[in-house]
């Protein structure tokens, strides 16, 4: 069996390196996704559950404020629709906006 040259051998270790950084990479997007999931979720479960009328208030607030100007897509906007829009159904509004959340 051959020898493999240094050149080769410099070849194979920089392939090496290319996927470990490629899987580095994927595994650093995953993570940044998860941790988003992950709040999105607590600040959807706290709109839902909270007892604490004034937080849920104020956080309503404050997505129907900022959502709108994040959300570049009319998919994504409508995916949020009942956030940014008060009144609608499903927010758990009842027109009264000293109840309830957003």
């Amino acid at each position: 069996m051959a020898r493999k040259t240094i050149a080769q051998r410099l070849a194979e270790l920089d392939a090496q390196r290319s996927a470990l950084k490629a899987r580095l990479s994927k595994t650093e997007r995953n993570n940044d996704m998860r941790r988003k999931v992950l709040i999105g979720s607590l600040v959807l479960h706290h709109l839902e559950t909270s007892n604490d009328q004034e937080f849920s208030k104020q956080l309503g607030a404050w997505l129907r404020r900022e959502l709108p100007g994040f959300l570049t897509h009319d998919n994504d906007k409508a995916l949020f629709a009942d956030l940014i829009e008060p009144g609608l159904s499903g927010t758990g509004e009842r027109g009264d906006s000293t109840q309830g959340y957003p």
